[in-house]
């Protein structure tokens, strides 16, 4: 009874999982029309509950971080953080954006001022500005403050208050002891529901770009057989490196990655353009701020409403869907920083650093669509994974450059599997910081296996919309958690740790 009682949430999550698994091979056309049609209602419906929940997410942050509150430590007082800033942001970049910018990087400016909104002249200098612009905004602030309050809430009822570092946890203050019953129980299973469907997915669709990355370079056919093989070896990789732990696994390629990723930045800076993607750098950067504010909030209901669904309102569920797995994650790298210095740290270092990715990237990408009609955007129309490796035909040494690009992949790739294993075996195990070894195999098999099944099936996009429609239901439970840490934040102020507001936490799960 007690084994069944220690697996309960593993087992719910695991038969969600199998459930729309089945779907997606026996009928992968009823469940994409399933999902397609959940995403479009809550879309069509609560799309503006996105934006709206995503600038409370940003307001709440700087709010904790310029308060009072802002001096509490993640951790006992006595507590040093247990990375160095370098460790700690490799794995803060590998974990939110990494795999996503290095293709976004060229792909979503030039999709943008191929197909900006409706009235917006595509293809013109408007649409170019418009298209960084709009770049900045979907990977900068709001994706990272989401990531921020769910990371901060684990952090602190965990390392602060003593409770087990799970989602559920952080809603003490507000529902009590039933966290330990059904509520927290499919809290948590809601956690890895959205955590393995976004992991899937992005595995399988991120192994079908590397496979493309690598027949640019090399003579052979990006094949689903192709696919499978990178799959397998990427599985190889982040089991060895996820049973090796935080500190030797994750923290060491992530490393790699940030060194690797900058080393081709700054070739990419100084290789190309350098003036022209500066003055973009910085051309954007004020558009971006001085536009914050409009941009949050509006839905364009009158012109471009459809342009908003698919990007802006798509990339909010987005990132909304994949926070109990950033955020989990980020919390157990984050433990003896004080607020402050996590919000600011986590908001402002990797937010510059995307900023910066999109400008040499992208304003690369500009220069030679410009100067030498390369018709870049016409290739990423065609295939979005290319884009990149179109763009290095333009510049020195490209086959090493996309030789580099596609190890920076396979590393990000690992990391971000790697990352994903470990916190969903820590949500399966209630809440142990070092998961047994079994639960990391097994949550890595079923992740792989079921990208390589539903690869074949056809059925990895209606899982990620499915991914998406469980942000909906942990929007308002983020919501909700903002409140929780405020009121627990507010009671540690009034009464001190002289009479504990959480007793006895840690033995309710044991």
């Amino acid at each position: 009874m007690q084994l069944l009682k220690n697996n309960i949430v593993f087992l719910i999550a695991l038969f969600i999982v199998l459930f729309f698994v089945v779907i997606g091979i026996i009928s992968p056309d009823r469940l994409f029309a399933l999902s397609t049609y959940l995403q479009e209602r809550i879309m069509e419906m609560f799309g503006w509950g996105y934006l709206a929940a995503a600038f409370i997410f940003l307001a709440f942050n700087l709010y904790l971080a310029l308060s009072k509150y802002g001096g509490v430590k993640l951790g006992k007082d006595q507590e040093k953080p247990q990375y160095s800033y370098f460790g700690w942001f490799s794995m803060l970049f590998a974990a939110g954006m990494g795999i996503g910018m290095i293709f976004w990087g060229v792909a979503e400016p030039m999709s943008h001022y191929l197909n900006p909104p409706e009235y917006i002249t595509e293809q013109s200098g408007m649409a170019a500005k418009f298209a960084m612009k709009y770049s900045f905004f979907h990977w900068g602030l709001q994706p990272w403050a989401i990531y921020i309050t769910m990371s901060l809430c684990i952090a602190y009822f965990s390392f602060r208050r003593g409770m087990p570092p799970l989602i559920s946890s952080c809603f003490y203050p507000l529902i009590g002891e039933r966290i330990y019953g059904v509520a927290g129980y499919l809290i948590d299973a809601l956690a890895v529901f959205a955590t393995v469907f976004g992991v899937v997915t992005s595995l399988g669709l991120g192994a079908m770009q590397i496979t493309a990355g690598l027949s640019t370079v090399f003579p052979f056919e990006a094949t689903f057989t192709a696919t499978v093989i990178i799959i397998c070896v990427v599985t190889v990789l982040f089991l060895i490196s996820s049973l090796s732990g935080l500190d030797k696994g994750i923290q060491m390629l992530s490393k790699t990655n940030i060194v690797l990723a900058l080393t081709l930045l700054c070739f990419m800076l100084l290789a190309g353009p350098t003036t022209y993607i500066l003055d973009i750098f910085l051309n954007t950067l004020a558009d971006y701020f001085s536009s914050l504010f409009n941009m949050s909030l509006s839905t364009n209901p009158f012109r471009g409403y459809e342009w908003t669904q698919s990007w802006t309102l798509f990339y909010w569920a987005w990132w909304i869907s994949w926070s109990p797995f950033v955020g989990l994650f980020v919390a157990s790298i984050s433990r003896g920083r004080t607020i402050r210095e996590f919000v600011s740290g986590a908001l402002i270092v990797p937010t510059l650093l995307t900023f910066f990715w999109f400008s040499v990237f992208g304003g690369a990408a500009f220069h030679v669509e410009f100067t030498q009609q390369a018709d870049l955007a016409q290739t990423v129309s065609g295939n979005i994974s290319v884009g990149l490796f179109h763009l290095y035909d333009f510049f020195p040494l490209s086959i090493g450059l996309s030789l580099i690009t596609v190890a920076l992949l396979g590393v990000f790739f690992v990391t971000s599997a790697d990352s994903a294993t470990f916190v969903l075996s820590m949500m399966t195990t209630r809440g142990k910081l070092s998961p047994p070894a079994s639960k990391k195999i097994t949550w890595g098999l079923i992740i792989s296996g079921t990208s390589v099944i539903l690869l074949y099936a056809g059925g990895l996009e209606a899982l990620q919309k499915m991914a998406i429609t469980a942000a909906l239901p942990f929007t308002v439970l983020m919501l909700f958690m903002c409140r929780s840490l405020n009121k627990g934040l507010g009671y540690e102020f009034r009464q001190g740790f002289s009479n504990p507001y959480l007793q006895g936490t840690d033995t309710k799960r044991e």
